[in-house]
């Protein structure tokens, strides 16, 4: 298998993001966002909305306010595209990418537009009942576990009690992260510094995990658009390829499950990718990982075989992953501290930091790091159930 996908490494690129204003931004409706987001990306590539023949929709949850339910047929309808292929993704799949770039391969689309938007945080979305199954949301509050961040603090837990993981580490993440959000303008705690004191006076919201272990909610949406690396040498930004992407789905419910501690999904995601790519993790300089939780930093670098179980406590320290460290990590501030686009958060800042468009956070010599020519992505979905990694190269 791996030897067909390698014929695909490189062979197709992102050519253009798409922002909005992001933070908490009122009056405005989860639709409002996934237009303005398009419409930002199209015209960032350089294309018109005619060329765009493929829409993908990442997951959307409940509308909110009476507002009507965001469908990819009402997306389209509002950028005023006329696509051969559109869907909107499931409840927790991350196959977004590797769906583009099939239905580029098999010729049905030249111009792929991938959104996420939403209006979470001016509406009120806590994603407090999310359970990972809704059907059994009811028994599961009768423990006290009240959808997500319970789920993923019940998976913290665990590998406190694996291998010696907690607080201390996460605290350099959270604080990494922060600094990294510091030099992003668009990133919601933009000139909003973390010290080791913020971070451990916080509050808990569940036990193990304090106030800045956890994702923002944002309003707004980010965008990009996927074709061939051969259009995308017409067009105006530099040329960044998909040179390897990978899937694992582990899907079991975390209630039930034997990986908490890991191995997730992203130890199989990354050896895919890897393999397709012919990248290694020696080659890799920086990452831009799904961080909803710190926690889930610490796991997906961990499974990608960057420091063995029990070493993250001294992989994070000193600084490692913040600007001017050896390794950069989510190089926006991420969702921790930039914004919550889902996994449009890493993969287009991956994206951005290729095309040398990261102004006062740019990788190089502003930030006192390597200038980068391939970036590590991931996304991450449900509770650990699902994992996608892409690996991104600079090709101009």
């Amino acid at each position: 298998m791996h030897e067909k996908l390698r014929k695909i490494s490189d062979k197709y690129a992102i050519v253009g993001v798409g922002y909005t204003q992001q933070g908490k931004i009122p009056n405005r409706t989860a639709l409002s966002f996934y237009v303005e987001a398009g419409v930002n990306a199209i015209k960032d590539a350089g294309l018109k909305k005619e060329d765009i023949d493929g829409l993908i929709c990442y997951r959307q949850f409940r509308p909110m306010n009476n507002e009507p339910e965001v469908t990819p047929y009402l997306v389209a309808q509002y950028l005023g595209i006329e696509p051969t292929a559109l869907s909107q993704e499931s409840y927790c799949s991350r196959h977004h990418i590797m769906h583009a770039i099939s239905l580029l391969e098999a010729g049905f689309c030249n111009y792929i537009l991938l959104i996420y938007a939403d209006n979470a945080l001016s509406g009120g979305r806590m994603f407090i009942d999310e359970a990972t199954h809704p059907e059994t949301k009811e028994e599961n509050f009768l423990f006290g576990d009240f959808g997500f961040v319970g789920d993923y603090a019940i998976a913290a837990r665990r590998a406190m009690h694996e291998f010696n993981t907690g607080p201390e580490t996460w605290m350099e993440i959270a604080i990494s992260q922060r600094k990294w959000a510091n030099l992003n303008p668009n990133a919601t705690m933009y000139k909003k510094p973390l010290t080791q004191d913020d971070y451990i006076n916080s509050p808990y919201i569940v036990e193990p995990f304090r106030k800045f272990d956890a994702a923002l909610i944002s309003d707004g949406g980010r965008a990009c658009i996927i074709t061939s690396v051969e259009r995308a040498k017409n067009l105006p930004n530099p040329v960044v390829s998909i040179s390897g992407i990978g899937e694992a789905n582990p899907s079991i419910d975390i209630h039930q499950s034997k990986y908490m501690a890991g191995p997730t999904g992203a130890k199989k995601a990354f050896k895919m990718a890897s393999e397709m790519s012919g990248i290694t993790i020696e080659d890799i300089d920086a990452c831009e990982i799904y961080d909803c939780f710190t926690y889930t930093v610490e796991i997906t670098l961990q499974d990608y075989g960057f420091f063995k179980p029990g070493e993250g406590k001294y992989f994070f320290k000193d600084g490692y992953t913040a600007p001017g460290g050896k390794l950069p990590i989510n190089t926006s501030g991420g969702l921790l501290s930039e914004a919550y686009f889902m996994g449009m958060t890493p993969l287009t800042e991956g994206v951005m930091q290729l095309m040398g468009r990261c102004g006062e956070r740019q990788l190089g010599e502003k930030t006192g790091t390597k200038k980068p020519e391939i970036i590590l992505c991931s996304d991450n979905g449900g509770v650990l159930q699902t994992h996608s990694t892409i690996i991104l190269r600079r090709l101009s």
